[in-house]
């Protein structure tokens, strides 16, 4: 599976969110990056469907939602309806997690969990079946621009051991170009980046970097 860069939206100009968009699907990103946060789970309030659905007549490539918010089944059907193509859940957040998960699927998404960086890797163990991606979290949610945690490095690794060669490991929070062939040495196959591609000036060379770096741990 080839390595995929996903810029996140949260580190975007939240006053021209059509051009950051463009700009970076011009720089050549496999995936956008929706960071939705309700206040309550995380300390932190983003944007919710209204405005996905806005943005998505001018989004070429796939958006993927990663749900930080108490309650995200009232979301998943807006989200779908605004052209979402997956959606990650928090284990902490979902009640009753194998439904949550099986909503998405219902909805003509794909299904992912999120593991926070206390949260353990054998939670995934029996929600696996219902499980298309796994989101690992390398710095507490809830806010951008934050320092990498060098744990989630073997965290990845157990991850990947666990789940076996297929199925998608991504990694959000403080991915660079640093660890980003690290991170792929150890099994992440999507690399989630916000300040280190929307805070650069050349997106397209942000983005070309940290693609060079990802091959470089494949």
């Amino acid at each position: 599976m080839s390595v995929r860069i996903a810029p996140s939206l949260l580190s975007a100009d939240f006053a021209r969110l059509a051009d950051e968009v463009r700009d970076v699907q011009d720089a050549g990103a496999d995936l956008l990056h929706l960071d939705v946060m309700d206040g309550h789970f995380v300390p932190n309030l983003t944007f919710g469907p209204p405005v996905v659905a806005r943005l998505a007549p001018v989004v070429r490539i796939p958006m993927d939602a990663h749900l930080m918010v108490t309650n995200p089944d009232p979301l998943i059907r807006p989200l779908a309806d605004a052209g979402v193509a997956r959606i990650a859940v928090h284990v902490e957040a979902c009640v009753h997690l194998h439904l949550t998960l099986s909503s998405i699927r219902e909805a003509g998404m794909s299904p992912g969990v999120t593991l926070n960086p206390a949260t353990p890797v054998n939670s995934l163990t029996d929600v696996l079946p219902w499980v298309d991606f796994v989101l690992v979290m390398s710095v507490d949610p809830g806010f951008g621009g934050q320092s990498f945690i060098p744990e989630a490095l073997d965290k990845v690794r157990r991850v990947r051991d666990l789940v076996g060669p297929d199925l998608d490991i991504s990694v959000d929070g403080g991915v660079d170009p640093d660890n980003a062939g690290l991170l792929v040495a150890r099994g992440a196959t999507t690399l989630i980046a916000g300040s280190s591609v929307f805070g650069r000036p050349d997106r397209g060379a942000a983005v070309a970097e940290l693609r060079a770096r990802a091959r470089a741990g494949e």
